[in-house]
């Protein structure tokens, strides 16, 4: 397997970029929806980010990535027979779990091992992807091609942190928390309302069209292909850097505060905007909260909302018939009017 590109040698991309480490340091977001153009870094950056966050300690063999702490009761190697020791702990890297297109349910919830159930007689259950996504990532490309109940069934195992297996005889229940990551080309079709508002961000990426920032792209990638470890270790104290400041968010989010009249001012948005629920003004808070804490404060600002509500809003605004301007420009005129004064419901 190839090693990553950094995620600090991505070149422009910056709501992207935002959007992924505030989800590493927040996972109750609700994960990341990545739509645009091919060849716009989707994928290298998802990749680049599992890559640099710290490691995750767990049991030797264990394939729900329990905490060593917390053993599941589904885990046979943190849960071992009486008067057996579970094995050691060992640190590794937080898992990132590509869901192809064409996975079965059974695949991605686990099912009965037939193989043993047929040749020992014994009920055993293989754990699926959502197991091995436990407290790290996973990865759907051109989620928009997937079969809507499969992304309904992900969508809930990542709003709940659980998989629950009811079949086949079979009783599992396992912790599915994992940072859900979608990325897609609008041009191949388009995801359901309901499941748009399921994810907690969503960013459009297009190619770049700054001449300088292209050629930077071409080097970099060229230089990253003709020698990756040379490459990977000329950015590697930059994408520490970006790692150490993702801990240092995680220790200080629950800190965070959001003064009264920021949140009065995102409740106002939301209502001028139509959002359908509260799922935007909360996420919009979460957001924020993991925003300044990335930023080492800890109080949130309006500046702080300004600039994230685009990626949480524009993908829950209703589609407006007469307005063919689009999402961003009818979140930019709302907040244009916060900022002359006339944004007070």
């Amino acid at each position: 397997m190839s090693k990553p590109f950094p995620f600090s040698a991505i070149v422009a991309q910056q709501a992207m970029k935002q959007a992924l480490l505030m989800a590493a340091v927040e996972p109750l977001l609700g994960g990341v929806l990545i739509f645009g153009d091919r060849g716009t870094g989707k994928s290298t950056a998802v990749r680049a980010l599992a890559e640099l966050l710290p490691k995750i300690e767990t049991r030797q063999g264990c394939r729900y990535n329990c905490l060593p702490n917390e053993p599941q009761e589904a885990c046979p190697v943190c849960t071992p027979s009486k008067g057996a020791k579970p094995p050691p702990v060992v640190k590794t890297r937080a898992p990132m779990v590509d869901l192809p297109l064409g996975a079965t349910e059974d695949r991605v919830c686990g099912a009965l091992d037939l193989e043993r159930a047929l040749v020992a007689g014994e009920k055993h259950f293989e754990p699926g992807l959502l197991a091995a996504a436990n407290r790290g990532f996973l990865y759907i490309d051109e989620v928009n091609l997937l079969e809507d109940h499969l992304v309904d069934l992900l969508l809930d195992a990542a709003a709940s942190g659980v998989n629950m297996v009811e079949r086949e005889g079979l009783s599992i229940r396992h912790a599915a928390r994992f940072i859900l990551v979608g990325s897609g080309n609008p041009e191949e079709g388009d995801l359901r309302p309901q499941l748009l508002d399921r994810f907690g961000l969503a960013v459009d990426v297009k190619s770049i069209d700054d001449l300088d920032a292209r050629i930077e792209v071409i080097r970099r990638r060229d230089a990253y292909e003709t020698d990756p470890d040379a490459f990977r270790a000329s950015w590697e104290k930059r994408d520490a850097a970006i790692g150490t400041k993702v801990v240092k968010a995680r220790k200080i989010l629950r800190q965070v505060q959001i003064p009264d009249s920021v949140m009065i001012r995102m409740s106002q948005l939301c209502l001028r905007l139509g959002i359908d629920g509260m799922r935007g003004e909360l996420t919009l808070m979460r957001a924020c909260r993991a925003a300044a804490a990335l930023d080492g404060r800890t109080e949130v600002s309006w500046d702080d909302a300004a600039e994230i509500a685009p990626m949480v809003l524009c993908h829950r605004l209703r589609r407006d018939p007469l307005d063919d301007a689009g999402s961003a420009p009818r979140i930019e005129r709302a907040l244009a009017s916060f900022h002359s004064g006339n944004g007070h419901a």
